[in-house]
């Protein structure tokens, strides 16, 4: 699907790729990996890559020599600053039995430019002769790598993954909230697959304009079948293999994007519902006609949209769940990852994923050049300052030019708790928290000007928005999702209907080709069914 780009449609940036190999070994797992965990000797090997893209490898590299350079020649100059860097441990779709890190270049290649984070992308090991919960382990056995080995404190680290890989996210997640061990900051998924028993009417209302195929029953390649394997009925309903059916209590911030036109459109939809119902920061973000992980076709203005919302996520984007910062990385565990990405198996590859150069001797000498006076904001010319297209006060002229937010005033009154059953009902503040896309939070500034306490409007009119490309605002409804008339799970069957009585407990983002609109009310298209427009 990703071949052949290159002469056709505009690239990533070129990328340092650095190929790692390492062995498996005892970490003393419990819970459902235990018995696995037991099994490991030491002399199992996983593989990865390590993607940093061109600028942030000069940046890195300058800011050590410079170092080291002043700890020669002047012992009373302070050390280096140290930086706040994020990690990404990305995990690829493929429906559990297809592609690689290598694969999914495209994705993992502008996430690292767009975020300004290194980036390690895990091979795990894949169906059918891998069955669950051996991916699980595996991407358990990476995170454990990561901060036990190389000493990354979790608060530096990010999950993100798309499809299959954003499922296995959550399944992660998951699994180290309930053994007790230490969280990520938070999870970007790009199209999660969280639910096995495609319950949802998108499967079918769907499919004709979604790349994604769907299996015929009895269909030796069906993707479920090759995952679980004989036990399909012990596992088709696990947390760890459908999220979805699993209890999101205490999980970090969660930025969740989906395509209106993608099979899994509904289950994302009840996704994020359910993940703020649970108490979780939630971000939900639907782009109009977009596909099934639509970020990995460059030539998509979507696409772009998407890597800035993650970069707005990575910035901002755990202010509320975790107002302290991330730990910088002291000396020892950036020597320990420049060893891994700076050794004679890195290699320069293009934003199609080949092969550019055969070391990164060129970078080295492009190192020298000062790049530092260059930022990401101004790499993205093309896309104006929402300062120069939205109106930023109470005291803007209605009448001018700019777009305007259409929204139904629904003030709120008497208590702070939306009313429902009593085991669903959430705290105003949850909204607002899921609400708050803090990369456009002053797009939305009039919507909490309406509808939100002031305690909670100056910190988004606080923050700052960049690289918007607006056209029109208007309220629309979210899609209401539905389980599909042949068969549909009893749980998912009563997700949607509580989806339906109550309305959604988070507010959705989303992108309309050449405009954005803020589905800021939760009311509800009941029978909605929304067939894509192309121009």
């Amino acid at each position: 699907m990703f071949l052949g780009l290159g002469g056709l449609v505009p690239l990533p940036p070129d990328a340092l790729v650095t190929p790692v190999t390492f062995r498996v070994r005892k970490r003393g797992l419990r819970g459902i990996l235990a018995q696995f965990d037991e099994l490991e000797d030491g002399k199992r090997e996983l593989s990865g890559e390590w993607v940093v893209t061109k600028r942030l490898w000069q940046r890195l590299q300058a800011e050590w020599k410079a170092s080291q350079t002043k700890s020669r020649t002047d012992s009373s100059i302070p050390p280096r600053k140290h930086h706040n860097e994020r990690i990404i441990l990305y995990l690829h779709g493929g429906a559990y039995y297809l592609f690689s890190p290598s694969t999914h270049r495209s994705i993992t290649i502008p996430l690292s430019k767009f975020t300004d984070a290194r980036i390690f992308a895990v091979a795990y090991r894949l169906a059918p002769e891998t069955r669950f919960p051996g991916p699980l382990h595996d991407a358990v056995s990476t995170y454990f790598r990561l901060i036990e080995d190389l000493h990354i404190p979790p608060s530096n680290i990010l999950f993100a993954g798309d499809s299959a890989g954003g499922g296995l996210c959550l399944a992660v997640l998951m699994y180290l909230r309930d053994n007790n061990y230490p969280l990520p900051a938070g999870a970007i998924l790009m199209s999660p697959w969280v639910d096995l028993t495609r319950s949802c009417d998108s499967w079918d209302s769907n499919a004709p304009f979604d790349i994604v195929p769907i299996p015929s029953n009895g269909d030796h390649m069906d993707p479920v079948a090759c995952y679980l394997g004989s036990n399909m009925e012990l596992y088709l309903t696990h947390p760890y293999a459908s999220p979805l059916f699993g209890d999101f209590t205490g999980l970090p911030p969660l930025l969740i994007q989906a395509g209106e036109s993608e099979v899994l459109r509904d289950e994302v939809t009840l996704l994020a519902h359910k993940a703020t119902l649970a108490g979780v920061q939630v971000m939900h973000e639907l782009y109009e006609d977009a596909i099934h992980v639509f970020q990995a076709f460059p030539f998509l203005e979507a696409s772009h949209h998407a890597f800035s919302s993650c970069r707005a996520f990575m910035r901002d984007g755990f202010a509320l769940a975790h107002p302290e910062e991330p730990r910088p990385l002291d000396d020892h565990t950036e020597a320990e990852l420049a060893n891994e990405i700076d050794n004679e198996r890195a290699h320069m590859v293009r934003g199609d994923g080949q092969d550019k150069v055969p070391s990164t001797s060129n970078v080295r000498d492009d190192s020298e050049q000062d790049t530092s006076d260059t930022t990401e904001d101004e790499s993205d010319s093309s896309y104006v300052s929402a300062d120069e297209s939205l109106p930023l006060s109470d005291e803007e002229d209605s009448s001018q030019s700019t777009p305007a937010i259409k929204v139904q005033d629904e003030r709120r009154t008497g208590d702070d708790w939306d009313q429902g059953p009593s085991n669903f009902r959430t705290p105003k503040s949850r909204r607002v928290q899921s609400y708050h896309s803090f990369e456009h939070a002053q797009l939305v500034s009039s919507v909490i000007r309406a509808q939100y306490p002031p305690t909670m409007r100056n910190h988004a009119a606080s923050r700052n928005s960049r690289h918007l490309r607006l056209s029109s605002l208007s309220s629309t409804p979210v899609p209401s999702p539905s389980i599909r008339s042949s068969s549909s799970h009893p749980d998912i069957t009563s997700l949607c209907e509580q989806w339906e009585s109550t309305g959604p407990a988070n507010v959705t983002l989303t992108y309309k080709p050449g405009g954005t609109t803020i589905s800021a009310s939760p009311n509800k298209s009941k029978g909605r069914r929304r067939s894509p427009t192309f121009t």
